[in-house]
């Protein structure tokens, strides 16, 4: 029975963490299904997406340091998405005043939603992670190889055999109800790169954006797609670590007693 409380109370914390992405997929579907007037569905997104970001500070669902962070995936998914629509690796059909080079500013926010969800959960359950490395080469490493495998190698793959050398005794350390749990923390990664890829099938079905081949008709983003997701997810977690141990770190956590993400 207390398993079973566990597991409710765990499902409640992480869907209050994925509040955020939530917003952004249910007003997906009802743009979708119920076109809105005066302006093109792409602004309506934005506008909808912005409204939320200033409602979760505004009611301290999500503290100004969060926000930060927020805004830095912001910025950093803005640049792959100019670059990947550039290469036609995706594309935003619909029209839109918001649209530069072809890409609609809300799309920004799907990438904030996936941080917005980081910085909840981890300080909604106190993840501590365990073993850490210095690892902002590889996080480095990974994003870059989103640009340049369109003109060298992709190695994705190697990449993927290193986060897995790098994390292999690293341990993501949580709590629900004053219990501590653990989790081997690649497979949090991997778990969460394939939620991701879920999410990612029903935004493309709501018309989000488009790959080349649901021009026709939509079908399924291929599987292949999680390992894309899931080295995009680790990018985020170590900003989010890394950011949090420079925080704590810092001169005027130590006076003010200010926490960050926890």
């Amino acid at each position: 029975m207390r398993a079973i409380k566990q597991l409710v109370r765990f499902g409640w914390e992480q869907a209050l963490s994925c509040l955020f992405p939530v917003v952004i997929f249910a007003s997906l579907a009802i743009t979708q299904i119920i076109p809105l007037p005066f302006l093109p569905r792409y602004d309506w997104l934005l506008i909808i997406c912005v409204l939320m970001q200033w409602w979760m500070v505004h009611s301290a669902l999500e503290t100004r340091d969060e926000l930060k962070v927020i805004t830095l995936f912001h910025l950093i998914g803005l640049a792959l998405e100019l670059f990947k629509v550039h290469m036609g690796s995706w594309s935003y059909p619909e029209e839109g005043y918001s649209k530069v080079f072809g890409v609609p500013l809300y799309s920004g926010f799907m990438y904030a939603s996936v941080a917005s969800y980081l910085c909840q959960a981890w300080r909604r359950q106190g993840w501590v992670v365990a073993a850490v490395y210095a690892v902002v080469l590889l996080a480095a490493a990974i994003y870059l190889n989103f640009f340049t495998h369109h003109y060298s190698i992709d190695i994705r793959w190697w990449l993927s055999g290193l986060v897995i050398i790098v994390f292999w005794q690293t341990w993501v350390i949580y709590e629900v109800n004053g219990t501590r749990y653990r989790m081997p923390l690649a497979l949090s990664f991997v778990l969460i790169g394939f939620f991701i890829w879920i999410a990612e099938n029903i935004a493309t079905f709501f018309g989000a954006w488009t790959y080349p081949n649901q021009t026709e008709a939509w079908s399924l983003v291929h599987l292949e797609k999680v390992s894309s997701w899931l080295l995009l997810v680790i990018v985020s977690f170590l900003i989010v670590a890394t950011l949090k141990q420079v925080k704590e770190q810092s001169p005027i956590k130590a006076e003010t007693g200010e926490p960050f993400l926890g």
